[in-house]
């Protein structure tokens, strides 16, 4: 333990993060969460941050009949829980997808480290612009697309750039977590997925599926 109370596995967890978003992690308090954890229920007050040192969660909203619906996930080295700077109410859930370590950093701390590091203040606002864009994605698809092209653009975007032509390893992946992102059942993902392995189009793996080329527009 040293002088400021944090273990050796917390320093270096500290170190592996970028310079501006470690002055901001070193201003909050450790917590360790379980393996589905909810971190942060959606339409609680919030008056904190939450910086991931470790793990990975996801970002979610659920309705009066249980159906959810997912907007992201976000890994270590990245932050989450801006938009409770307001005071307003947190407009989603977040869950731990695997046994993670948070720095929760109170309002007056982030308001401090502002202050004191004014261009974490643009990187904040561009982190808030990027999940407006991508949000506003989000409703597009669901409102102007039918379930398969919805699936078709979270397999497309969770792929990331690639060469043209080569196969696309998709990681971590599972039909419920699809159908969460494009708000249909599980059973509807699955048989479009099977019709996709059955043109050649992909590969089905245990949490992995493969872009063998490209998906088309329509099916």
């Amino acid at each position: 333990m040293n002088a400021n109370g944090r273990t050796a596995a917390q320093e270096r967890l500290i170190d592996a993060l970028n310079p501006g978003l470690r002055a901001l992690a070193v201003r909050g308090v450790f917590r360790n969460y379980k393996k589905n954890s909810v971190i942060i229920n959606e339409g609680e007050m919030g008056d904190s941050i939450f910086v991931l040192l470790e793990g990975a969660v996801k970002v979610f909203s659920t309705d009066q009949n249980g159906r959810e619906i997912t907007y992201g996930d976000i890994r270590a080295g990245d932050y989450f829980g801006e938009l409770s700077l307001d005071g307003g109410p947190r407009s989603a859930s977040v869950m731990t997808q695997e046994p993670s370590v948070c720095s929760v950093v109170s309002r007056a701390a982030v308001r401090e480290h502002l202050a004191e590091e004014p261009e974490f203040a643009l990187d904040l606002v561009a982190q808030v612009i990027r999940r407006a864009r991508a949000a506003t994605e989000t409703a597009r698809n669901m409102a102007l697309l039918d379930v398969y092209g919805r699936v078709i653009a979270t397999l497309e975007g969770h792929g990331g750039p690639a060469r043209p032509g080569a196969p696309i390893l998709l990681t971590q992946i599972t039909h419920q977590s699809i159908a969460s992102r494009v708000g249909a059942s599980r059973e509807m993902v699955s048989r479009l997925l099977k019709d996709l392995e059955k043109g050649g189009y992909i590969e089905l793996g245990v949490k992995r599926i493969t872009l063998l080329k490209k998906l088309p527009a329509r099916w």
